[in-house]
């Protein structure tokens, strides 16, 4: 799989969007996405258009106008994000579920390479199915606070919140997972079975 820069920068703003929401800001205006990724303004517009569009973002008119989540962060999947500005999770047509074409291979049913790309598939798509943008947002936030960073969008109030770093830098190495395990309350991974 290869994340277009398109579909990159489709979850970058929306989870800005959702940091915005999470720090007090209703709206955040495309200028401001775009600065804050350090992108051109039309192609974040685009971008968020086609968020707009899909009913993921909303805009928001006026003084303190802009765009904002258009429902909350815990509904919008980011596998949802990225079929949405790619279409397929697959690395190769032959093994898309969403976005099936033929290939050229001459026995498709007995092909190892397709089967291979049928685990390589399911392996992302459990990934990016697990994770909501609240998720990555909330990872995001506490990896903030506790190095001291000022989240982005955030108001002088929100900010003066953040305190100071207590663990130490961030270790670059750090993922997502490493910051799902570092929760106070995990999160409960939808795929699991309740136990009794």
């Amino acid at each position: 799989m290869h994340l277009s820069k398109k579909a990159e920068y489709a979850l970058r703003a929306t989870i800005n969007l959702g940091i915005a929401t999470e720090v007090g800001r209703r709206a955040v205006s495309g200028a401001e996405l775009a600065e804050a990724n350090r992108l051109p303004l039309k192609f974040v517009e685009r971008i968020l258009q086609e968020l707009r569009d899909a009913g993921l973002v909303e805009s928001h008119r006026g003084k303190f106008g802009g765009y904002s989540l258009a429902k909350p962060a815990s509904q919008i999947g980011i596998g949802e994000l990225v079929r949405l500005m790619d279409g397929r999770l697959a690395p190769i047509c032959c093994a898309s579920e969403n976005a099936y074409q033929p290939c050229t291979c001459p026995d498709e049913e007995h092909c190892g390479l397709r089967m291979v790309m049928i685990d390589v598939r399911n392996a992302i798509a459990n990934i990016l199915d697990r994770y909501t943008v609240a998720q990555v947002v909330d990872v995001t936030l506490r990896k903030m606070r506790r190095d001291g960073i000022v989240p982005p969008f955030a108001t002088f109030e929100s900010a003066a919140t953040i305190g100071t770093a207590t663990a130490g830098k961030a270790d670059p190495a750090d993922g997502f997972l490493a910051g799902l395990s570092q929760l106070t309350h995990p999160i409960q991974d939808p795929h699991e079975t309740a136990q009794p």
